[in-house]
């Protein structure tokens, strides 16, 4: 049965006890699996396609809350990605005008009674009615989205903090009426506790949905990347039939269509994702993938929607708009990660769910334990009222949710997204990398350096026997020539023009044999482009590339011929038929099948390290392409973090031994896997799980899919393939390894703070409670406590948003350390390895 996932934005939830009642719910349906998340108030709903979305809204309003669909996005273009916390927020849990006249009406009418009731020689004669009358309205109209809550929620069987709260407030102006009319001024009223509860609970919300607010800041900053309106240019309305005038027009983004031409001036944003026609420039992209350093672009380039243009004028095709752009892709993505849950926060919500009934019993408890002892009614009322107010279990709901929204948003400025609070556990524990080669420690950005094509028909290398058609022909010419000459001797003319015969027969076919056989390079070079064209490895770009640019230089503007039956072979090659020809473009193979000057090309752009690329048509080998990739300058210092993090990095890679241990040496990687073929990259890491290693893998290929599934953790390069990024947990949208080591800093960073909050909440609680029960807080401060309380929780995930990546400029040692070897390895960073197609 297929699935879907909804999501809903529930609103009156206020504490965990909500989520946890409100999942609850939703879980008890057939199939169904609900996340709900406080900070955002969204709820994930995984259930059966044949549920209908309304059966899901009915059963959380069942449970006394609201549901309705998050707010339709506009589909047409590149529209700003709604605010999580924001604008799909429910509307009655949106701060509004009349929550702010609350605030400030309660708090113009508690001030007084706080003053009076606190410093006693400003009390006059009856001080006690005018603030009775003061605390009237505070206690019934300034409490009462509080009574609200809580009368819905016991009429649908359910206890929350705004029970909690209710009857605290209840109680106070309860005990405090009794006090002036009946007890005869026996008794002391609790008025300053009836006011400063819900005084200091409203300003306590208020402030909690700032802060809340604040740690999706950053989404909002990916949202505001996009303009609101673009130019762009269509046919001029005037214009000669046949004319390709057009004019510029200034419309919404709203309305840009793929395939649409717009402009983009220096100091604009890109409008939308497409491809540059026109202009050239370079491009800021720090603020959509965190890549530091301007992109030049040019014709041909892709450019990303939200990417600053620091340069020229650009005309770009849009070629994604709306939820298709990489801006919402990356949206989605993080709006995903925040409504997961880390283990530790199931458990603090299971705890939430009986912890509104166990106060209340508690509270009730404490009142029959001090009168049952002789207490004075009065003490006794205090400390249950204490009891009820001070219990918070709204930091227990917060402590997760509001550290994964700062942190998931943090990531994404940085470049860094990931899945959710279980990729964020696994991140901070692995203690294994395997790293890919090609794109991952390489730039991935090749080009041909050389063509080696056939020269001669002899003897293929290391052996003696015949390896071609032609040297068999030549065999054939020998054998019937000697055979010629006893004919002559014996003088037997029949004979002798049979061999003659013969002897033009197998010229022909040496001739036919060489014809067919032996192609140039450049004509082998525009078979491998033809077929190379279906590809998107990036050895596949470089030779079509190389391709592009032979054929121009030789003036041939034929278009590339088309391919048939073309195939991929992960760890290979590919293949196609083209011009009746079956071509395949690979790895060498065994050297000794070759003819020995495409066996020393293949040794030469090894010793080179360079790619080595064979080219074969109809099975017979034609030329040698040799391709070149360069480390990427930052990978240096990023292996050196990795270890300095503890992890133990591992080089996985296609290329050949003498390869893969040159680019270790240079890394310092002494673990070396080298010809490994996807299969056995997924070997690799399974063996060294049973070895008790928790495993990552980088990739960015097609080829690194099964390794990134296998791993506890898969991080893929973002400038990678699809398959490899829908593999992966982490994806790096920047084009810098530093990354990975700053993915894994921000995990453990994140799940500190996590652990921090919840180390507060619950001990907060098991810390206040016990002291209201003894009578040993005031309900008035037990009131400041937990509005205080939330407060924290969240104030310590804010810190999340200013986090920076220690390796980066703040590690003095590191950068000290190493100033020697950076020098050192600036000459080789221009170094070229060997890249082939089954590393990717």
């Amino acid at each position: 049965m297929s699935e879907h996932v909804t999501v809903l934005t529930v609103g009156g939830m206020t504490c965990a006890a909500c989520v946890n009642r409100v999942e609850k719910k939703l879980g008890r349906l057939d199939g169904v699996t609900a996340t709900v998340n406080l900070a955002t108030g969204k709820a994930r709903v995984q259930h059966p396609a044949t549920l209908a979305v309304s059966d899901l809204v009915a059963t959380v309003e069942a449970a006394g809350f609201t549901a309705q669909l998050p707010e339709p996005v506009r589909e047409p273009a590149g529209a700003p990605v709604r605010d999580p916390v924001g604008e799909n927020t429910a509307p009655e849990d949106r701060p509004t005008d009349a929550d702010r006249a609350r605030l400030l009406v309660t708090a113009l009418l508690s001030v007084p009674v706080l003053v009076l009731s606190m410093v006693p020689a400003w009390q006059f004669r009856n001080w006690q009615w005018l603030c009775f009358a003061l605390t009237a309205p505070v206690a019934v109209w300034g409490a009462l989205p509080f009574h609200l809550r809580a009368a819905r929620g016991l009429r649908h069987g359910a206890a929350t903090m705004d029970t909690l709260v209710s009857l605290g407030v209840a109680a106070s102006f309860a005990w405090s009426a009794y006090a002036l009319f009946l007890s005869g001024g026996t008794a002391h009223s609790y008025l300053e506790a009836a006011v400063g509860v819900p005084l200091f609970v409203l300003a306590g919300r208020r402030l909690e949905a700032g802060a809340r607010r604040g740690t999706g800041s950053a989404l909002r900053a990916l949202a505001e990347l996009v303009g609101k309106d673009v130019s762009v240019r269509v046919p001029a309305e005037d214009g000669a039939a046949g004319t390709a005038a057009t004019v510029e027009r200034r419309i919404p983004v709203a309305d840009l269509q793929v395939g649409d031409r717009f402009l983009v001036r220096p100091g604009e944003r890109v409008a939308t994702d497409g491809t540059v026609v026109d202009g050239s420039s370079a491009l800021d992209l720090s603020l959509v993938t965190g890549e530091s350093r301007p992109v030049e672009v040019g014709p041909g380039s892709a450019v990303v929607g939200g990417a600053v243009n620091a340069g020229g004028l650009l005309e770009v095709r849009a070629a994604a708009v709306g939820a298709d752009t990489r801006l919402a892709r990356i949206t989605r993505l993080v709006e995903e990660a925040q409504t997961g849950k880390t283990r530790v926060q199931r458990l603090a919500d299971t705890v939430a769910g009986v912890f509104v009934p166990a106060v209340l019993a508690v509270s009730v408890t404490v009142l029959g334990f001090w009168l049952g002892a002789g207490a004075d009614p009065q003490a006794a009322v205090t400390a249950a009222v204490a009891v009820l107010v001070v219990a918070c279990p709204c930091a227990l709901g917060l402590a997760t949710p509001t550290a994964l929204l700062a942190a998931t948003g943090r990531g994404a400025q940085l470049g860094i997204l990931v899945s959710g609070p279980q990729a964020l556990e696994r991140l901070r524990r692995i203690d294994t990398l395997v790293l890919d080669k090609t794109g991952t420690l390489t730039t991935g950005r090749m080009s041909v350096v050389g063509v080696t094509g056939r020269t001669d028909a002899g003897p293929v290398a290391g052996r003696t026997d015949t390896g071609s058609a032609v040297g068999a022909a030549d065999e054939a010419v020998r054998l019937n020539t000697a055979e010629a000459e006893a004919v002559r001797l014996n003088t037997a003319e029949a004979e002798a023009e049979a061999v003659r015969q013969n002897t033009a027969q197998a010229e022909a076919a040496v001739l036919a044999a060489e014809e067919t056989v032996r192609l140039t390079p450049d004509e082998a070079v525009r078979l491998a482009a033809a077929v190379e064209h279906g590809s998107e490895h990036p050895l596949a770009r470089a030779i079509t590339a190389y391709g592009d640019t032979r054929r121009t230089a030789l003036g041939d503007h034929r278009p590339l011929p088309a391919v048939r039956r073309f195939a991929a072979t992960a760890g290979y090659g590919v293949t196609g038929e083209v011009d009746g020809r079956t071509v395949t473009v690979g790895r060498p193979g065994d050297l000794t099948e070759l003819p020995a000057a495409l066996a020393d090309a293949v040794r030469t752009a090894e010793d080179a390290g360079h790619t080595a690329v064979l080219v074969t048509a109809d099975g017979t080998p034609q030329a040698v392409v040799a391709v070149g990739d360069t480390l990427r300058p930052d990978c240096y210092r990023a292996v050196d973090h990795l270890r300095r993090l503890g992890l133990r990095p591992v080089l996985a890679t296609g290329d050949r031994v003498a390869t893969a241990r040159a680019v270790a040496g240079h890394l310092g990687i002494t673990e070396i896997h080298a010809g490994a073929l996807p299969e056995e990259k997924a070997a690799l890491v399974t063996t060294l799980k049973e070895q008790g290693g928790r495993v990552a893998v980088v990739g960015d290929g097609i080829n690194d899919a099964a390794a990134l599934a296998h791993a506890d953790l898969g991080i893929a390069m973002g400038s990678g393939t699809d398959a490899a990024i829908g593999a992966a947990d982490v994806t790096v949208l920047r084009d810098d390894l530093q990354a990975v080591p700053d993915a894994v800093r921000l995990a453990r960073r994140t799940l500190g703070t996590i652990r921090a909050n919840l180390v507060w909440a619950f001990g907060y609680n098991l810390v206040t409670v016990p002291l209201a029960a003894v009578g040993r807080l005031d309900p008035m401060i037990a009131a400041a406590a937990m509005s205080a309380s939330s407060l924290l929780v969240v104030g310590n995930s804010l810190r999340l948003r200013a986090w920076r990546p220690g390796g980066r400029g703040t590690d003095r040692r590191t950068a000290d350390g190493h100033k020697a070897a950076g020098r050192g390895a600036a000459g080789r960073r221009a170094f070229s390895f060997e890249t082939s197609r089954e590393s990717s």
